[in-house]
This record gives structure tokens, C-alpha cells and sequence, in this order.
């Protein structure tokens, strides 16, 4: 029984869904970069963990002959994003109640008592970030695009042939599928758990009414996110050091000014 509420938590807790504007993304985004500001030594020591995953991924994937998954890799990554982040929300849910914040109480999330839920939601963006993987691979085949000699060749190929062109076109439209779903159900789940003992579906049902209730404001928010790690991502995954962070304090406010 005790497992079953570490998942579960006390579904009768309801939460109530605000509406929100540009204006609350705006305060989001700020709050995130003040607590990057106050905490970079931190930050820096957890937020080191993605430049160093993305380039033993880029490492991989040149050793092994499947250039073509590289970018679904680098955009997938932000499918698990949301659980790599949780460590950066206590932090940030630590500064909001004053108490005393340093780099191992980003590490209180294993400790938590929601563990078992932030466990069971991680494993299916896990599922969710390999079906992704899956489907890429396949539509590269799909569409006629041959086997890449080098990176070089394989992006002449996607820029410059018609099979290339329908890649970027389905490849982009079944990524923003995937996106959509993925905050969908995560963008103010795990913080919530986090904060509050409602267990794995009461924090992705309160994350679905949520993206319900304001879907222009959550697309611009998947907007900005994505933004951000592509700009991140392009020198060597170096800036992801500053984005990830800033993203993931902002999540953190974003969801105190979603769910009251």
C-alpha cells in the first residue's frame, strides 16, 4: 500500500488551473534567470551533466554510423528534459520558502516523498523519447534517403535532394506531435509533485487542464523552450550550461503561477 501512494499520492487534493498571459511567462522567465543569478555555483554543477550528455551522444552516433539520428537525439532530449530538471525545481521551491539552498539539495528529489510518481512519469517520457527515436529512424527510410557516407553528405542530402525536403517537413511535423504531448503532460506535472502529495495522474491531468485552459500561452511557452535549446545546442552543447537552468527555474515559477 505505502508503494502504491508513493505513486499514487492522495488523489482528493483538487488544484485549481489559472488562466495566464504573455505577461506570466514574461515573470517565469525572469524569476528563472534571478535564481540562476543567485544560485550559478549550483546551477553550473548540475546543468554540466547536459553539455557532457549531448556531446557523448554526438561522440556515439559519429562512432556508429547513424548521423541521421542526431539531430532526433538532440530534440528528444528535451522529451526527458522535465525529469532531468527536477532537481533544479527544488531548488527553486527551496529559495521560494527561504530556506537554506545549495547543490546536494538538488539531490532531495530522491529523497522525496513522491519519488515513486516522478519515477513512473519519468519512465514514460523515457517510452515516449524512444518511440520518437523509432519513428525518426524509420521515416528516414521511409522517405528514400540512403545510408550517410559523412555529416558533410548527409547534410547536402537534407538540404539539397526531394527526399531530404519531405525529412525536414514530416520529421518536423511528427516532432512538434511529439512536443506537444510531452508538455502536454509534463509542464507543470513534475513540479507538482513536488510541491504537493497528489501522485502521477493528478499532477498530468492538472498539467493537460492546464495546457487546456490556456493553449496560446503553452504554445508560446513551447516556443520559447525550444528556442532556447536549439540556441543552447549550437556551440557544442556548451549552452545548454545556462539554458537548461534558466528553463528549468522558470518551469518551476511558471507552474506557482499556473496552479494555485
Amino acid at each position: 500500500m505505502a508503494n502504491f501512494h508513493a505513486v499514487t499520492g492522495d488523489g482528493s487534493i483538487p488544484a485549481t488551473v489559472r488562466r495566464i498571459g504573455v505577461a506570466d511567462l514574461k515573470n517565469a522567465l525572469a524569476k528563472g534567470f534571478d535564481d540562476f543569478v543567485a544560485m550559478p555555483s549550483h546551477v553550473v554543477f548540475l546543468s554540466l551533466i547536459y553539455p557532457i550528455v549531448g556531446l557523448f551522444l554526438a561522440l556515439v552516433i559519429f562512432q556508429n554510423d547513424v548521423i541521421h539520428l542526431l539531430f532526433p537525439l538532440t530534440a528528444g532530449f528535451a522529451f526527458i528534459g522535465p525529469v532531468a530538471a527536477a532537481g533544479l525545481y527544488e531548488m527553486s521551491r527551496r529559495r521560494e520558502l527561504g530556506l537554506d539552498t545549495s547543490w546536494t539539495h538538488a539531490f532531495d528529489v530522491l529523497r522525496s516523498a513522491s519519488i515513486g510518481a516522478i519515477s513512473a512519469l519519468a519512465l514514460l517520457l523515457v517510452v515516449i523519447f524512444l518511440c520518437w527515436l523509432a519513428v525518426a529512424h524509420g521515416l528516414y527510410h521511409f522517405v528514400g534517403m540512403g545510408a550517410p557516407i559523412s555529416p558533410t553528405h548527409f547534410i547536402n542530402d537534407v538540404l539539397t535532394t526531394s527526399p531530404g525536403h519531405r525529412l525536414i517537413a514530416f520529421g518536423g511535423a511528427i516532432g512538434v506531435l511529439f512536443g506537444v504531448i510531452v508538455m502536454t503532460i509534463s509542464v507543470v506535472s513534475i513540479p507538482m509533485l513536488l510541491d504537493r502529495d497528489v501522485g502521477a495522474p493528478v499532477a498530468v491531468a492538472t498539467s493537460i487542464r492546464a495546457v487546456i485552459a490556456n493553449p496560446a500561452t503553452m504554445a508560446l511557452w513551447g516556443l520559447v523552450v525550444a528556442a532556447g535549446l536549439i540556441i543552447g545546442s549550437l556551440p557544442f552543447f556548451v549552452g545548454l550550461a545556462i539554458v537548461m537552468p534558466v528553463l528549468g527555474h522558470a518551469t518551476w515559477h511558471l507552474y506557482r503561477r499556473v496552479v494555485e
